[in-house]
């Protein structure tokens, strides 16, 4: 910390501010998912009526995909001010944004009183939320990051991220209710904008308490004369000319974080109902216990990670990940007598994704972090969010194990990004600036 001692204890402030981002960051998360368990019906009355199911069900998904899409707009080009600006306008940005988005989609007209000005609409309000989205979740790490001592920098971003997967649970939670009360008709016809008004008034929560919340100590630092170049309002030219190095490494750990999550907690129940056939509710309650455990293991992880070197850490979790992943396939095949064990165990061990963030902060330096993170984490969340649902979900039609081997590839790159960061020398202090 800038002015304090990087063995610092966290006080008091510091965990208010874990804790407040931690609950924007479930908030978000809910926020986002919203159209990956009610796409069907809001495409039913948002889009014209269709005779054909399947185009029906690429309309709701195309609904989802156009939010990875926008989210490198938004953490790139306007994230790009947080490291001008601030963190904390930047921040405030995207929950106003967030909420306001959300707020018009609760009250926008369907189409049968519309046309096709309801669909327009609506896409654009989904691209002005993924853009928000993707400002929101690297300024999240990067805005604890630069809070607490460093020596508690790797935990305080596993709690963020973890707090995402808690926004999973209660998405679960959430439409297993609305479901249960409300029919699919009452659903279609004005139910659909329920959770829209909920995830907007939990969005606008954290507003009750702005003024509490400060500045990173980190961007107070560099707005003095004598850390700031040239190209100080510049960080774009500053990223793409000296760290190149730093994207490549960020784009690789990205894709680590995005792959797993995606398809461990997102696509995994729709893929393995493609080729095994279990019970449903206990299928359904296998997965919310995995999503329990791969908060606990990104925890666990983020505090281990705190102790020992992250190199090492990486690597015996990634190989851990392999091997649960495939028994856990392997006892599918089996019959999956104990898939409520197995995918508790798969869950924790996916936690490993907890640890990566903070390494993510580490390799940009202060003037340039918050665009570094954001293009990277932005940019391989995209690509893999557009391709790994469809191209994926093929490859299972084809091969069951198909998941498997997807995450044992990505295991596999866990494993040498381990082996690279446990042999390379201690990264730049994280308040280093470049000119």
């Amino acid at each position: 910390m800038p002015s304090r001692s990087q063995y610092a204890l966290m006080s008091t402030k510091d965990k208010n501010i874990v804790m407040f981002i931690s609950f924007i960051s479930a908030v978000i998360f809910f926020d986002f998912l919203i159209y990956l368990y009610i796409s069907d019906i809001v495409s039913a009355a948002i889009f014209p009526a269709n005779a054909d199911p399947r185009v029906a069900k690429l309309q709701g998904m195309g609904l989802f995909v156009i939010g990875y899409l926008a989210r490198p707009i938004g953490g790139v080009l306007i994230g790009r001010y947080g490291d001008i600006k601030g963190r904390k306008p930047v921040l405030l940005l995207s929950i106003i944004v967030t909420a306001c988005s959300l707020l018009a989609m609760a009250f926008l007209p369907t189409y049968a009183q519309w046309g096709i000005f309801a669909p327009a609409l609506f896409i654009l309000l989904r691209i002005i939320q993924g853009m928000a989205y993707g400002l929101y979740v690297p300024l999240s790490w990067v805005f604890v990051a630069e809070h607490v001592p460093r020596q508690y920098l790797s935990v305080a971003c596993s709690y963020v991220t973890a707090s995402f997967f808690v926004g999973v649970l209660f998405s679960n939670a959430f439409f297993m209710w609305l479901s249960s009360f409300m029919t699919t008709a009452e659903l279609t016809e004005y139910g659909w904008r329920l959770p829209f008004l909920v995830a907007a008034v939990l969005s606008a929560l954290p507003l009750l308490v702005w003024r509490l919340v400060g500045e990173t100590p980190f961007f107070l630092a560099l707005v003095k004369p004598t850390k700031t170049g040239k190209n100080a309002g510049k960080p774009l030219t500053l990223l793409f000319k000296h760290c190149k190095h730093s994207l490549f490494i960020g784009m690789v750990l990205t894709l680590v974080i995005s792959s797993i999550s995606t398809v461990i907690i997102l696509l995994l129940p729709d893929l393995i109902e493609i080729n095994f056939s279990l019970d449903s509710d206990l299928f359904g309650f296998s997965h919310s216990l995995g999503i329990i455990f791969i908060i606990f293991g990104c925890i666990f992880y983020g505090m281990i990670s705190n102790h020992e070197n992250f190199g090492k850490v990486l690597a015996i979790g990634s190989i851990l990940l392999i091997a649960q992943m495939l028994a856990f396939f392997y006892h599918l095949q089996a019959g999956g007598d104990y898939i409520l064990i197995m995918y508790a165990i798969l869950g924790f061990c996916a936690g490993v994704i907890g640890m990566v963030p903070a390494i993510l902060v580490e390799l940009f330096p202060t003037n340039v972090r918050l665009t570094g993170v954001a293009f990277c984490n932005n940019v391989t969340q995209g690509i893999v969010g557009v391709l790994i649902p469809f191209g994926l979900g093929y490859a299972t039609t084809l091969i069951s194990f198909s998941p498997a081997l997807y995450i044992a590839f990505i295991g596999f790159i866990g494993i040498i990004m381990g082996l690279y960061f446990y042999n390379l020398p201690e990264l730049k202090k994280i308040d280093h600036v470049i000119v």
